[in-house]
């Protein structure tokens, strides 16, 4: 792996496609602009329709010739993903690259419309069903590829209980919900990645995590805003790990990518380590097997 992979090292995406979600700013913003740049068409995927198309605006005028199209979707609704996938599917007769980015970040204690806990909801289970509802357009791309977006909050959390994941029983505190999020992140895409390999598919699934990147400088105390604005990188660099997973020619299935400097914080992408049991197959299959119940949709892997 390059040290210090950038933009310029991204191969060309002429006639690739490209999604999205959570596009409209931050780290979706950025990497939507990146890809664009790089030749691919770009579905900006997000939950409000007037966000959406003002991100479309900022990628073309950071892009001028920028292929990108907006398209609504809440990945905190069952429902939404499946009429997004639905309209996806007529749209398009297959898909390069998927990028599930868009995340709940430390939201007090509040559940979806199908009743999950809003971390758990937006950042696993939404994107297990948009997954699994794109999967055949995947596969009609050679070499397609599945980016998802993990945190190294996730190893800020005891783990995930299976029997409470509402947190009916226990307390409930934001940074734990959004680690066991991003935890169930990880063992989603290593899960995924098992079954593509055991299936012959030449889809391979990646997760990537930015480090301490200031996508909301105004979240928080006045502490934490503090140490935002002195040490977080900027949205730019923090999308780097997401491209490089998307892109690179050296990345395979299974890899889980993140910043290469001081405690994984920032710095140019590199493969790093996950918490043990995120790679625990009786995990992952427990976790799989509980998203296909909850979820009512069973992968055809």
């Amino acid at each position: 792996m390059n040290k210090k992979w950038t933009l310029a090292d991204m191969p060309r995406l002429d006639g690739k496609l490209a999604l999205v979600t959570g596009a409209n700013r931050g780290l979706g913003l950025e990497i939507s602009a990146a890809l664009a740049a790089a030749g691919a068409r770009v579905v900006m995927a997000c939950r409000d329709s007037e966000k959406a198309a003002a991100g479309v605006a900022e990628v073309q005028r950071r892009v001028p010739n920028a292929l990108v199209i907006p398209m609504k979707l809440d990945l905190a609704c069952l429902k939404s993903i499946r009429e997004f996938a639905d309209e996806f599917g007529r749209k398009f007769s297959s898909l390069d690259i998927l990028v599930n980015n868009a995340s709940a970040i430390l939201v007090p204690l509040q559940k979806t419309r199908d009743g999950f806990e809003m971390h758990m909801g937006t950042n696993h289970f939404g994107p297990f069903a948009l997954t699994g509802l794109l999967l055949d357009l995947l596969r009609n791309s050679p070499g397609s590829r599945i980016v998802n977006t993990s945190s190294m909050a996730h190893r800020l959390t005891p783990g995930i209980d299976f029997d409470d994941l509402n947190f009916s029983r226990k307390a409930y505190k934001d940074m734990d919900a959004y680690g066991k999020s991003k935890l169930a992140t990880l063992m989603f895409t290593f899960e995924l990645d098992r079954k593509l390999r055991q299936s012959g598919s030449n889809v391979i699934a990646t997760v990537a995590h930015p480090g301490y990147t200031a996508t909301n400088p105004d979240y928080g105390n006045f502490f934490m805003r503090l140490m935002t604005k002195m040490m977080a990188q900027a949205p730019a660099m923090g999308a780097l790990p997401a491209l490089y997973a998307a892109t690179a020619a050296d990345v395979s299935g299974g890899d889980f990518i993140g910043p290469g400097g001081f405690k994984e914080l920032s710095g140019y992408p590199k493969k790093v380590d996950c918490r043990p049991e995120a790679r625990d197959p009786k995990l992952t299959a427990k976790l799989w097997s509980l998203s296909e119940q909850l979820t009512d949709f069973k992968y055809q892997l």
